[in-house]
């Protein structure tokens, strides 16, 4: 019954499985089917190469593909990797389309808006890719284009440009441009526009032919239209012409860096093309276009409907790929050639196509794919299967065999720069390759013992497939129990069974069938589980290659199985990472090692009943060999054939045996080939060839094979093969006229290249290329073809054959053309020169014999009469040479001499012309008619040509400092001109030119040379050595050296620099800078006020009096790096424990970062002294996180974080907090017990000092200690509880108590434990503790003071010392609390609480601190600059520690400005603060509590003045068109100049000023242009600083065309306009020069008279001290009240000394010129310290420093005057030759004429010098002074005036009113007095006395005189006139100086002369002299003073004032 049971069981299983069978057959065939519908991608709509949009328009790439299954599309980048979705910026859509959306400027990101993409598209047939898309967005920015200005000369053709930025230069189109007559010139369809004159060229530029005059008057504006967008816009600024006439003949000069460079072209095929040809010329050029075709050789373009040419522009039209090459255009007039090169590449859009498209290929057949492209140019090919490079390169892909992974799509790409193409294809397997398919597979069961098993496999294949079984890996066989069968059913299907019969339990375990062909297989696995115990079967050994994989099933039957192990040496595996073991049994071992894996290995299974089987697997790994690369030469490079070659392959690893053998060309080698081989060892394999031929060239393979594995070395070998003749040529001869062919054929590898060549001479030798040898001639395929074949063809004739191998083989043969006689000339012209011989020839060539006649003027010529006759001949190898010589030519022989030659073939005939000729004679007349800076114009007159056309003449010239040999150079002219020009000379150089003529006969002598110079012009070249440098943050240094010399074109004046950011399109702002004379000195510039850390660019242009030269290369440099501007942003903290926070921040913008940041650094602090600098620490990171370490427990902490540069420290952040974690508390930091009774005790204690969070409770623990210790108790207590009563204790035992504080976290450390015990005695107690208590002011305080204690304690309060007195404010609390109300300062100290009972007693000490606001701090000036105010600070000490200061500041009717500092400052400086303003500050201190009270307002200002005026001549430096003005000599008071404004006009100009500029920067030079030479101008220059302004006039006059100086203005009327406005009745019939000299001669008589009488006066009259004397001393009479007439001040101004010696006086101490030379120096002693007021003996003391305008020390003030190196007062005379003056020394004492030792000591104050208006001595020691220049009295009025150059055409005016005129008069301003010379109490200020650098040399010297004191209301005496003598150029006081020279009588000074007058000892002095540091308004009012008191000491009531001149 249980049988029938179970085959009714096995039949409805049979059914089922029939059934499934067949439906899965039937579904695999409906898979077949659509299977062969299947199709790989195919791209519909593929996306361009190049996509460019804008961000306002964005843009959307298409994708789209087709194929079965529908493929899928991927985007991907470059290089490789997916592309998804950027929000906003990026997106691919559903449809496969790539998105880019309108976008904003500032999200543009160059990773998405400017790369490469690919569409991918992929099912499961293939993958292709689509072409490289290229993607760029751009940006909207603002531009503008503008209109070039071109410079042109007449007549010639003009090329107006539109420029374009360059960042936008790639997506505008110049579509039309447009004139300012409206004329408008648009591109046509074809982009071009011809319209006779005008052409616009398709790359935008007009082209204008035949430029006339009237065409600079029109302006062109260009119209671009924008191809993204499509905006057009015309150009901001218009086009120009600059017509210039010509200037004589000009040479073709190509415009710009053409001549250099050459241009370059490209475009894509079928546009349009413009080549231009930018030349100018006079006359102007022809243009011819040419084209290069074979790389060197060129041919005309030809020109059609296509290739036009308009002027010197070839305009190409659908331009062609072959249009491609270099093209050359040749422009040339009369005078020269110049040409130039351009490049066209012509492109053309890349295809591919790949054929087949698709190819269906049977298993094992070949298949072949080409690609056919087309397009221009193609860089490379490459091939993709399924998305993966090949390595294939050609056009053509090859598979010899189709194997199954073959199958796919494959893809050909061409690419160049700029685009890209692909195609696709697919590889399908074809019908008769059908791999194995299971159709029916058994399934895995569990059966007991016994039953029968049946498990079948179905398959299907073409072929048939064979299905074999295995169990555990091991081959199922037929045996008693199991069969194995297998048939062909009916549908072609394979049906395999295995029958197992009583199955066993060993018969389980893994079974697999697998369905193999030659086409494929396929497998199924399954496990048939048999129940029974577990059993392992044996396992063969396993035998495994290093460095493999192993993968090994354990073969466990039985079931079920609990576990299966591997183990190996007893260790269960895995045992490393390279072993896997998984729960089936499978062991895995990776990369098989043999040291490592190689043993016996065990498999253990185990049932759940704990019985186990185990087995064995030997495990043997073996190493597969590896050859030794090998090669027949180093880089394969080829062999040549008959020599010898060796291989060796060595095989360095695997195991043995090994077996080594050699294949060539997929065969074995064969003995018959010539090769040996050789072992050499186990290991080595030899190969030799003995003698190497060409079929020994192909692929050698070494194999080496093993039980492990076979390796393979592959190597070529090439084989050269030198040439050899396959037709070598032979000697050949042709009739004349026929067609010839010669063979030159030959073999060889590489193959041979066959080149013909012709013999130069007669002789076989100097063979030449055929090129040009003969019409005709050319070789074809290696023949030698010349059609037609000429005389001039004969000759010997090369056939090279060569392939690099070898010499190679050449042949000579000989070609003989047979032809009648032939003279290649017919007619020629011979000279000869008279008096010498000549010889007529004339050469026949033909066939020989040939026979010669000579005939002279027709007549046979027979040279037996006339012996000077000779005829000789010589035969040729290629005809015949006749030579007839005539000696001693004569004029009579000047004839026509005919040659005859007659040969078989016929005869020919030449003739003769002989002409004897001398040389031309010396041409005469030259001379110069025109010249410019780099030309001159010169003309001559012919001179006799000597009987021969005047061929050319030269035109020497040569550089004045070179001579004729070596120095000249020539310019040729032709014959038939008399007049030439010669350019290229450079400009500002001095020339000798002489012409030499020239015939054809010989040269003539040269003529007189003429001497020119050449204009000035502007540099030609750039300065150089151009270096910038930065100096700091804000300055650059530019250094550069001058131009080349031959490049100046005159003297440089100075350089201007320009600079401007690097990135800006922004023109260039310029400094100006003075040129240097020293030789080779390096010039620079410092650029300040830059941006921080910024790239500029930096040019430099040296100028000189025409103008400005090219500018330099841009060299750009960045700034130094400065501080950040910004701090980092986005800071965060996070706190990780209660010791460590993270902080995080992001970098500050970049554009604030002013460098390169090198880190970061975090400051951090706790926030509760985060006032204080020292518990702040500071931690440097580079990275843009931080995690802190070492924190204060539950602490809050503040943080900043600052970056930081190279250049230093940026903006620190605002500071942000963050808390630490808690964390278990300290210990409390005290505890009490104080006894309450007999058994209580009262625990208090105090909190612990590091909390560490927030305190949540307290544990009080006890425990008995005595007698016996117990366990100890707890109780918990709130945490706002510090105290706790335990009772119901014991008295006699002893208690110990401690407590612990909890948080959050837990219980922290225990306190220190205190023991008791309990009493009834209860003494007095506190339990309170002892604290430093910190109160606020104002703030309420409460002192703890609990007391314990039996009886109950009283309590009492003492402060600081003294019992408390109790008021509303103070009182006791009745816990014993001490209450204080509204705290201030005076509360704080220490209080004490005492309680006390009978018992005893207890003290506690508490310390209160109040905290207030601070005290005001104090605050005084420590210094001040410019910009600067520096405070000194001083904060009294407080209780409360001070968080900072705050200083308050304004300037006047400003507003305050405040800025902090920390508290530890003690000084700090205000920066940033205005020149010369005043100030007021005040600071205040804060703390925690507030902000303290203020500090007195400290009044102060900054340094600095307004800006002083220069000297006229130091500012000023005229040349003939522009004035320089030097800023720098401007006095900038202490504050920063910030510009200057400059005007100008005409002298006689009555309008308005014009303005130059009004914002000219203060440094280096500024330059005024335009201005007309030898012209006189007013300037008017103000200076501005931050305290005001300084405005000043000048007057100057350019200089001459000449560079000469102009005088003084004059008018032509000589003064009658003048006279008329002074005398306006004058009748017009009145001579005003007579007039004039009439008034002129009655002032000279009546002065002489006024001389005379006065002189007599005083020689008879008056006092003795006051008459002159013999020694030229005049005495002044009593002239109170009147001033001494001009006329006897000049007379009286100069006495010539007497001519000899005077002793120095005996006894003095001063110090003469002697003894300064011997070294003998005295000091030089102050006249005006006086003696009574010092005590000194002397009245003349060393000389002090002093101050206050009055200099006693070695550097006064220099005046202006006495810089200049031309008019110093102390400069040696003219003529360099030093004078007598130079023995008067510096620093000496004098002793003048006149005042000798014998004058009256008592009247010695007589001699004094006093300011006009004194009636009282001055301080002493002012006796006299040495002057340079006359004297003049003084106002009462101080201020001085500066003096400017006389006749040297500057004015200066004068700062309170006055100038100085032309003609060196001061016109003083309105005052009563005028300014004058020689103020005897500033004499050393004003010309500099003590100055070290002054000169030995004066001009003039001067001592006092007697002067009246002029009445206020009296005209004051006006300065002294120039002399006579002054040069225009001199100042003043250089006239004066060499008028010190005039007389002839003083030769030489004496030594007495040197003397200072000793009489000044003995004067009386007047006490106290002026300090030093008193002004001299001060002075004067000193002297005011003591004029009241001490008028009596004037005798006589004269005023001794002005000094005689010596």
């Amino acid at each position: 019954m249980g049988h029938l049971k179970l085959e009714i069981l096995c039949l409805v299983v049979g059914s089922v499985v029939a059934l499934l069978a067949l439906n899965i057959d039937s579904a695999l065939a409906n898979t077949g089917s659509n299977a062969d519908e299947e199709g790989g991608p195919v791209f519909v709509k593929e996306p361009p190469s190049k996509v460019d949009f804008s961000n306002s328009t964005g843009a959307e790439i298409p994708c789209q593909s087709r194929g079965t299954p529908q493929p899928e599309i991927i985007w991907l980048r470059g290089d490789g990797t997916a592309v998804g979705d950027v929000p906003g910026l990026r997106q691919v859509l559903a449809s496969g389309a790539l998105v880019f959306p309108p976008f904003r400027a500032e999200d543009y990101r160059q990773e998405v808006h400017s790369a490469t993409y690919i569409c991918l598209a992929r099912n499961s047939i293939g993958t292709i890719h689509s072409r490289d898309v290229h993607v760029r967005a751009v940006v909207t920015q603002v531009y503008d284009t503008h209109g070039d200005q071109e410079y042109i000369i007449k007549g010639n053709s003009a090329t107006i440009r539109c420029k374009i930025p360059s960042f936008i230069a790639d997506y505008l189109d110049v579509v039309s441009w447009h004139d300012s007559d409206g004329n408008v010139y648009k591109l046509d369809n074809r982009g071009v526009f011809e319209d006779g004159k005008f052409v616009v060229l398709p790359s935008g530029e007009l082209h204008i032919k035949d430029v006339r005059p009237e065409d600079g008057f029109k302006e062109y504006r260009c119209q671009t239209k924008h191809r993204l967008t499509g905006e057009t816009r015309l150009s901001a600024s218009a086009g120009k012409l600059v017509i210039t006439d010509p200037q004589g003949s000009t040479a073709p000069r190509l415009s710009g860096d053409t001549q250099i460079s050459g241009f370059a072209r490209m475009g894509m095929k079928g546009s349009t093309f413009g080549l231009i040809c930018p030349s100018q010329s006079f006359p102007p050029g022809i243009f011819k276009w040419y084209k290069f075709t074979d790389g060197s050789s060129r041919q005309p373009v030809q020109l059609d409907d296509r290739l036009k040419q308009l002027g010197g522009t070839l305009i190409i039209r659908e331009a062609k790929v072959e249009d491609s090459g270099k093209y050359l255009c040749v422009v040339s007039n009369s005078v020269g050639e110049e040409s130039v090169e351009t490049v066209l590449t012509v492109t053309a859009p890349l295809a591919a196509t790949v054929e087949p498209a698709v190819q269906t290929v049977d298993f094992g057949r070949p298949a072949t794919f080409t690609c056919h492209y087309q397009g221009s140019p193609v860089k490379n090919i490459t091939w993709m299967k399924n998305g993966k490079r090949l390595p294939q390169t050609e056009a053509v892909i090859r598979i010899d065999a189709v194997r199954r992974e073959d199958r796919g799509m494959f893809q050909c790409f061409v690419r160049n720069d700029q685009d890209s193409a692909q195609s696709t294809a697919e590889l399908k397997l074809g019908g008769r390759f059908d791999p194995p398919r299971l159709t029916f597979k058994f399934r895995e069961e569990v059966l007991q013992p016994g039953p029968k098993v049946s498990l079948k496999c179905k398959a299907t294949g073409n072929p048939s497939p064979e299905i074999v079984w295995e169990l555990d890996s091991k081959k199922v066989t037929n045996a008693d129990r199991v069969q194995v069968g297998q048939f062909v059913g009916e549908n072609g299907e394979v049906v395999s069974h295995v029958n197992i019969t009583n199955v066993h339990s060993n018969d389980g375990g893994v079974y697999r069938c697998t369905a193999i062909s030659k086409v494929g297989s396929a497998t199924h696995t399954g496990r048939l589980n048999i129940h029974g115990l577990p059993h392992v079967k044996s396992m063969d050994k396993a035998q495994v290659v290093a460095g493999s994989g192993m993968v090994k099933t354990c073969p466990v039957a039985g079931y079920p199985i609990d576990a299966v192990i591997w183990e190996k040496d007893n260790r269960v595996l895995p045992i490393n990472r390279r072993q896997s073991v998984f729960p089936n049994g499978t062991l895995v071992i990776d990369n098989v090692q043999r040291n490592m894996d190689q043993g016996t290995y065990t498999c253990v299974a185990r049932n759940a009943q704990g019985y186990t089987s185990r087995g064995n697997l030997e495990v043997q790994v073996m190493e597969s060999p590896r050859i030794v690369p090998f090669s027949f030469g180093p880089g394969e490079e080829a062999l040549n054939a008959g020599t010898h070659a060796t291989l060796q392959c060595s095989v360095d690893q695997g195991d043995m045996p090994l077996s080594l053998q050699w294949i060539f060309h997929g065969k074995e080698l064969s003995s018959q080939m010539g090769i040996e081989t050789a072992k050499f060892g186990k290991r080595t394999n030899m190969l030799t060839i003995e003698s190497l031929a060409p079929f020994h060239a192909g692929n050698y393979t070494c194999t080496a094979t093993n039980a492990a594995g076979v390796a393979n070395y592959t190597t070529t070998l090439k084989v050269n093969v030198p040439p050899r003749w396959i037709v070598e040529p032979t000697d050949r001869a042709f009739a004349q006229g026929s067609d010839a062919k010669i063979e030159c054929k030959s073999d060889g590898f590489p193959k041979p290249s066959v080149a013909w060549k012709k013999a130069a001479g007669d002789g076989p030798m100097d063979y030449r290329d055929l090129k040009g040898s003969a019409p005709g001639m050319r070789v074809e395929d290696g023949n030698l073809v010349i059609s037609a074949i000429p005389k001039q063809a004969e000759g010997y004739y090369l056939c090279e054959a060569n392939n690099g191998i070898g010499a190679g083989l050449s042949a000579v043969i000989y070609i003989s053309v047979q032809a009648p006689p032939q003279f290649e000339i017919k007619f020629r012209n011979q000279t000869a020169r008279k008096g010498e011989p000549a010889v007529l020839q004339c050469e026949a060539k033909g066939e020989k014999p040939i026979g010669i006649l000579w005939s002279r003027d027709g007549k046979r010529l027979d040279p037996k009469p006339d012996p000077r006759y000779t005829i000789r001949e010589e035969i040729l190898s290629n005809g015949v040479l006749s030579d007839l010589s005539v000696k001693r030519s004569e004029r009579t022989d000047s004839a026509l001499f005919t040659c005859v030659a007659t040969n078989a073939f016929g005869s020919d005939e030449t003739s003769l012309n002989l002409i004897v000729q001398e040389p031309p004679e010396v041409p005469f007349g030259l001379k110069v008619l025109d010249k410019s800076g780099r030309s001159v114009q010169l003309q001559w007159s012919e001179s006799f040509s000597g009987n021969s056309p005047i061929t050319r003449f030269y035109i020497e010239y040569k550089m004045s400092k070179s001579d004729w040999n070596s120095g000249k150079d020539r310019v040729l002219v032709p014959g038939s001109q008399t007049m030439a020009s010669v350019y290229n000379l450079r400009p500002a150089t001095t020339y000798h030119l002489r012409l030499v003529a020239e015939n054809e006969v010989g040269t003539s002598e040269a003529s007189q040379s003429v001497t020119i110079i050449t204009a000035e012009e502007a540099p030609s070249g750039p300065p150089t050595g151009i270096a910038v440098e930065p100096v700091d943050q804000h300055t650059l240094k530019v250094t550069w050296k001058p131009p080349l010399r031959e490049e100046w074109n005159g003297d440089i004046m100075g350089y201007y620099v320009g600079y401007k950011l690097a990135s800006s399109d922004k023109p260039y702002l310029f400094e100006t800078v003075e040129f240097s004379r020293e030789v080779g000195k390096e010039h620079h510039l410092m650029i300040s006020n830059l941006k921080t850390y910024t790239e500029y660019s930096v040019v430099v242009q040296a100028f000189n009096r025409i103008g400005p030269g090219p500018m330099s290369k841009e060299v750009a440099q960045h700034t130094a790096e400065g501080k950040p501007d910004h701090a980092p942003q986005d800071i965060s903290c996070t706190t990780l424990t209660s010791q460590s926070i993270r902080v995080s921040w992001t970098s500050p913008p970049l554009a604030s970062a002013n460098g390169v940041i090198k880190g970061y650094k975090v400051i951090f602090g706790p926030a509760s002294s985060w006032y204080d600098e020292k518990t702040k620490e500071i931690k440097a990171t580079p990275s843009s996180e931080i995690i802190l370490h070492g924190l204060k427990k539950y602490t809050n902490y503040n943080m900043t974080i600052l970056a930081y540069t190279n250049g230093g420290d940026g903006i620190p952040s605002t500071a942000v907090s963050c808390h630490t974690e808690q964390d278990v508390p300290g210990p409390p930091t005290a505890v009490k017990a104080s006894v309450m009774s007999g058994d209580a005790i009262l625990l208090s204690w105090q909190p612990p000092s590091q909390p560490n969070g927030v305190v949540t409770q307290y544990t009080v623990y006890q425990r008995t200690v005595e007698p016996k210790e117990s366990e100890a108790t707890s109780q918990k207590i709130p945490s706002f509880q510090t105290t706790y009563e335990i009772s119901g204790l014991k008295r006699k035992e002893r208690y110990e108590f401690w407590v612990t504080a909890h948080t959050a976290i837990g219980e922290g450390q225990p306190s220190k434990s205190a023991t008791t015990s309990p009493s009834n005695k209860v003494p007095a107690k506190i339990a309170s503790f002892a604290e430093k208590i910190v109160a606020t002011h104002r703030d309420e305080v409460k002192l703890p003071c609990q007391a314990v204690g039996v009886p109950a304690p009283e309590i009492k309060w003492k402060v600081k010392g003294q019992m408390l007195t109790q008021s509303n404010r103070l009182r006791v609390l009745p816990d014993g609390s001490l209450l204080i109300k509204e705290v201030t300062r005076k509360d704080a100290g220490d209080y004490a609480c005492k309680a006390e009972n009978s018992n005893g007693h207890d003290t506690i000490m508490h310390t209160l601190v109040v905290q207030a606001p601070p005290q005001p701090p104090s605050i005084s000036l420590a210094g001040a600059t410019g910009t600067a105010i520096t405070v000194r600070l001083k904060s009294p000490s407080d209780s409360a520690p001070l968080h900072g200061l705050t200083i308050h500041y304004k300037q006047d009717f400003g507003e305050w400005e405040a800025t902090q500092i920390p508290p530890n400052m003690s000084e700090y400086t205000l920066e940033g603060l205005n020149c010369g303003t005043r100030y007021q500050i005040y600071a205040t201190s804060y703390n925690s509590i507030g902000t303290g009270e203020a500090s007195d307002i400290l009044n102060t200002r900054t340094k600095g003045q307004k800006p002083g005026v220069p000297s006229a001549h130091k500012f000023i430096e005229v040349s003939q068109n522009s004035v320089t003005l030097h800023l720098s000599s401007w006095d900038d008071g202490g504050c920063p100049m910030l510009y200057f404004v400059v005007e100008y006009k005409a002298r006689h100009q009555s309008d308005g000023w014009t303005m130059v500029s009004n914002s000219v920067k203060p440094s280096g030079n500024y330059v005024v242009l335009d201005l007309s030479p030898a012209t006189w101008y007013q300037l008017r220059v103000t200076a501005h600083n931050n305290v005001g302004f300084t405005q000043a006039e000048f007057e100057f006059a350019t200089l001459t065309l000449n560079g000469n100086q102009v005088g003084p203005a004059r008018t032509n009327d000589n003064g009658r306009g003048l006279l008329l406005e002074v005398f306006p009745w004058l009748p017009e019939w009145v001579d005003y020069n007579m007039i004039v000299a009439g008034c002129a001669m009655i002032v000279i008589i009546v002065v002489g008279l006024a001389v005379i009488c006065i002189a007599v006066s005083r020689r008879n009259r008056g006092p003795e001290s006051f008459r002159l004397r013999d020694e030229g001393l005049y005495a002044q009479p009593d002239m109170r009240g009147m001033t001494l007439k001009r006329e006897f001040r000049d007379e009286l101004g100069y006495i010539a000394p007497p001519n000899r010696k005077l002793p120095p006086v005996p006894g003095s101490n001063y110090s003469t010129c002697d003894r300064h030379k011997k070294g003998m120096n005295h000091p030089t002693w102050n006249g005006r310290r006086p003696a009574a007021a010092t005590g000194v003996p002397h009245t003349y003391e060393e000389l002090a420093n002093g101050g206050g305008g009055i200099y006693y020390d070695d550097h006064p003030p220099v005046p202006p005057h006495a810089h200049s190196d031309d008019s110093s007062l102390y400069s040696k005379p003219p003529n360099g030759v030093p004078g007598q003056d130079e023995e008067i020394c510096p620093y000496a004492t004098f002793h003048l004429l006149g005042f000798r030792e014998e004058m009256d000591p008592s009247k010695g104050s007589n001699g004094l010098t006093l300011p006009h208006g004194s009636t009282t001595l001055p301080p002493p020691g002012h006796g006299h002074h040495r002057g340079g220049s006359q004297s003049a009295p003084r106002g009462s009025n101080t201020t001085r005036y500066g003096r400017g150059p006389v006749g040297s055409g500057v004015v200066s005016s004068v700062a309170g009113g006055g100038t100085v005129g032309p003609n060196g008069i001061i016109n003083p301003p309105n005052h009563v007095f005028s300014p004058e010379y020689d103020d005897p109490a500033n004499i050393e200020d004003e010309y500099g006395y003590n100055s070290p650098n002054r000169r030995g040399s004066l001009g003039r010297r001067s001592m006092g005189s007697m002067r009246t004191v002029p009445i206020p209301e009296s005209p004051s005496p006006p300065p002294p006139p120039p002399r006579p003598s002054d040069s225009p150029n001199s100042t003043p006081s250089h006239s004066q100086m060499n008028q010190s020279n005039d007389s002839k009588e003083s030769n030489e000074l004496s030594e007495a002369e040197c003397d200072r007058d000793p009489l000044i000892r003995n004067r009386n002095s007047v006490s106290g002299g002026a300090p030093g540091n008193m002004s001299t308004e001060e002075m004067r009012r000193l002297i005011e003073n003591r004029n009241q008191n001490e008028a009596h000491s004037i005798p006589n009531g004269l005023t001794p004032y002005d000094t005689v001149n010596v």
